[in-house]
């Protein structure tokens, strides 16, 4: 269940590459206990406001901040911290138990969590295979691996389902509605509006590099129309 407390607060943000506009003055926050799904065609400024978040790349102007600190303030960022900007940032040669257990060295955390997290994701069988054998969605659920081995209270995942069968994206489902019920707060973005609408609480649409909807999900479709109607006449609106 969300509460009042705010995990992420992005305050106007501007994120420029010379000429080009990235990100224009974008400004959302998410309470605590929430899945957020953070909505946009290509090229609308997704990936860069994730990136400003995890401490990536510096805004131009406004904050990006967790839990009130700039990422790269964070005095344990993997234990407060997890998320997935790639599914394919691993040693294609390395075990994936061996991957993690690199990552739990780096961040301090037991070893023991190694296996625990590959249970979680279903992947304890295949942890001895090197990760160049793994299927596009089994490398996904190895980057929610990565993500949760520290325990962290905010993931954040770009395009997780992403290479998941229908089995993947029901485990996924399942796996984030537990992790909010248990107080952590996610922040998922994603193609796949369908999906989306039966996991988050609160969406996030950008485009242009602009907020163009910031609501509960409720909210938005209480005139019983789908996520994908509003999406898609909201991004019909805020294109020139």
């Amino acid at each position: 269940m969300p509460t009042d407390r705010t995990v992420v607060d992005v305050d106007s943000v501007t994120k420029r590459y010379g000429e080009v506009v990235a990100v224009d003055n974008a400004t959302f926050g998410l309470p605590a206990g929430s899945i957020t799904g953070f909505l946009g065609p290509n090229g609308a400024g997704k990936t860069t406001t994730l990136r400003l978040l995890l401490g990536l790349s510096e805004p131009t102007s406004g904050q990006a901040l967790v839990f009130g600190r700039r990422f790269r303030d964070l005095d344990q960022p993997m234990q407060t911290v997890g998320a997935v900007l790639e599914s394919d940032d691993f040693d294609p040669g390395r075990g994936g138990r061996d991957h993690l257990r690199v990552l739990a060295r780096a961040g301090e955390v037991p070893e023991e969590r190694v296996d625990a997290v590959l249970d979680v994701v279903g992947l304890t069988s295949a942890g001895g295979r090197r990760v160049r054998t793994y299927s596009l969605g089994m490398r996904q659920r190895l980057g929610v691996a990565a993500a949760v081995l520290g325990e962290p209270q905010l993931l954040v995942l770009d395009e997780p389902a992403n290479g998941l069968d229908p089995q993947g994206m029901q485990w996924l489902r399942s796996f984030l509605r537990s992790f909010a019920e248990g107080g952590g707060t996610v922040l998922i973005s994603s193609h796949v509006l369908a999906e989306v609408a039966q996991t988050v609480d609160q969406v996030v649409i950008i485009n242009h590099g602009e907020i163009v909807a910031d609501s509960p999900l409720a909210a938005l479709t209480s005139k019983r129309v789908t996520l994908e109607d509003i999406y898609i006449d909201l991004i019909n609106e805020t294109t020139a």
